[in-house]
């Protein structure tokens, strides 16, 4: 049985189109993405008008995706703390400002090589900043089993864009001008601007208030940091994108160089990649039906780096075409297989910012991959740079040795029974701490390696979910008696660590509490570190000066 056995079960591709919120997001985004896919075209085919450089070509796509990867982790926990629809609202706007800017300045005749850089990387902040927030309200707009199939369908609205998008923006920046393709990709936002601006969102409001946002994106790169399978989700996706990257970058000089072909050969060979990231979205379902992660990822990289080396080779835009289709449907295989392990994985609590980090390492690579393959063909050849990649990508399965793609279980969500406030008798405030928290076990000496091993399982749980300072300690004179010991920087800090444990780890911290063989139950102390000073003293607060012990849940 694959790891896809175990999922949710998932409906058929088509089956979030039934939502109505969903069905009208998706057709905006369709046109939002065509409208990029435009830009993409005149951006790229203007930049060889103004330069011979293979470099600075390049360097078009890596300051599109640079802005995802030095923001994402920002813009994920903007996500998280505020409306997700007006996060997404702003992102829009700053991307509509950049492609208007750059329309203008076409039309004037004033734009240079750096201000095209520049201006995509403003369009690329307005995509690195309406990512997570996108992303992580596509659980909103859809039930749990149809969570994949949206994923894969947002994909798939992609690259119908980049199927049809670039063919589109070859004629139009034959016809017209790059400008013509600025102008079309500002219209084009507006579908989505209104369709966010009309929505309703149902807005849930937390127990708690809300994390600022540098303790939020704090809280967003622990989370990932203990949690392993992110991990690994997130190390293969860097590497499969910088390998896989020399396609998108090094797209036009295909056109012009291998092929000796102009914009409108451009836009076809981009149409066929495109083409192909359609079939591969298409195909998700049965892919995660039929292998495991671990198998679909190196079969992927396998296949795009055999398609690329059909690229270089080939001279006939019938066979470069062919291959383009081949390897788009197995990056777009990758990418999807990435994006759900992630989105999978996260509490909706950290949702914005573990995507953020999938955005990040996605669009890292093929910025960092951009650079290098442009590099690589500047000092070597366009033919050459193809290859080296194409022998990345064939060895890059060897990863999956040490780093093996976790297996796709249902949505790690939160859990459905809110722990009670803990009883207290000191008169805290929000910011009083730091709260020690200590959880003492009576485990038997037969059991004591078992409990051990499962108690470092229970320290990345308490550490992604804010807890610092973890140990785990044995009484030497009494050694079936275990102190599990962290902190939190404040009262708030503390009751927010207790609220954000999913069902997953609940069961875990059940686990181990079921080793305890005292006669009294598990004991549970909780104080404050520093009491004088960090809170307000009341003469009518009972024993002042301590704090209650209660044996509940930590």
């Amino acid at each position: 049985m694959t790891d896809a056995a175990k999922a949710v079960p998932a409906e058929g591709i088509a089956a979030p189109l039934r939502h109505s919120l969903f069905r009208r997001i998706w057709l905006a985004s369709l046109m939002s993405n065509l409208g990029l896919m435009i830009h993409g075209v005149g951006a790229a085919w203007a930049m060889t008008q103004m330069t011979s450089s293979a470099d600075m070509v390049a360097l078009v796509q890596t300051s599109l995706m640079l802005p995802i990867m030095l923001f994402a982790i920002t813009a994920g926990a903007i996500a998280d703390m505020f409306d997700r629809r007006i996060v997404g609202l702003i992102a829009l706007l700053i991307g509509l400002s950049g492609a208007i800017s750059l329309s203008v300045l076409a039309a004037l005749g004033l734009l240079t090589p750096y201000l095209m850089l520049a201006l995509c990387f403003v369009i690329g902040s307005g995509m690195a900043l309406f990512g997570p927030a996108w992303q992580a309200s596509v659980s909103e707009q859809v039930p749990p089993e149809s969570l994949s199939s949206a994923v894969a369908l947002n994909g798939i609205s992609f690259n119908i864009a980049r199927s049809f998008g670039p063919a589109i923006g070859g004629v139009i920046v034959a016809a017209a001008g790059a400008m013509a393709a600025f102008i079309s990709n500002a219209v084009l936002y507006l579908p989505l601007l209104i369709v966010l601006f009309l929505w309703r969102r149902a807005l849930e409001p937390g127990r708690l208030p809300p994390e600022k946002l540098n303790r939020a994106i704090i809280s967003g790169v622990r989370y990932v940091a203990n949690s392993p399978s992110i991990r690994i989700v997130l190390t293969r996706t860097l590497i499969t994108g910088i390998a896989g990257s020399s396609i998108l970058a090094l797209m036009a000089l295909i056109a012009r160089d291998l092929l000796g072909g102009g914009a409108q050969t451009f836009g076809l060979i981009l149409g066929a990649f495109g083409v192909g990231a359609v079939i591969g979205a298409l195909n998700i379902g049965i892919v995660r039906k039929n292998f495991s992660s671990e198998a679909a990822i190196r079969g992927c990289a396998l296949v795009m780096g055999l398609a690329i080396i059909a690229i270089a080779s080939s001279k006939m835009i019938v066979i470069t075409a062919a291959a383009l289709v081949v390897a788009g449907a197995a990056w777009m295989l990758a990418v999807t297989l990435f994006n759900i392990g992630v989105q999978f994985s996260a509490p909706r609590w950290v949702a914005g910012r573990a995507l953020a980090t999938f955005q990040a390492s996605i669009s890292g690579g093929v910025a960092i991959g951009s650079w290098v393959w442009g590099h690589v063909a500047d000092v070597a050849g366009v033919r050459e740079a193809l290859l080296f990649s194409a022998i990345m990508l064939l060895v890059s399965p060897a990863i999956g040795l040490w780093l093996r793609m976790p297996a796709v279980a249902g949505r790690n969500d939160e859990s459905t029974d809110v722990l009670a406030d803990p009883e207290v008798k000191l008169a805290l405030t929000a910011r009083s701490g730091p709260v020690v928290v200590e959880v003492e076990y009576r485990v038997p000496m037969d059991k004591a390696r078992e409990f051990h091993t499962l108690m470092q399982q229970v320290q990345l749980t308490r550490q992604r979910n804010g807890a610092y300072g973890w140990s785990i300690a044995r009484d030497i004179a009494d050694p079936e008696l275990w102190t599990e010991r962290y902190h939190c920087p404040t009262w708030l800090d503390y009751l927010r660590q207790r609220s954000r444990s999913t069902q997953s780890e609940r069961a875990l911290h059940l686990q181990a509490v079921a080793f305890h063989s005292g006669i009294e139950p598990v004991r549970v102390r909780r104080m404050l570190e520093r009491p004088f000073g960090s809170v307000r003293w009341k003469d009518d607060t009972p024993d002042r000066g301590t704090d209650a012990i209660t044996p509940i849940s930590t």
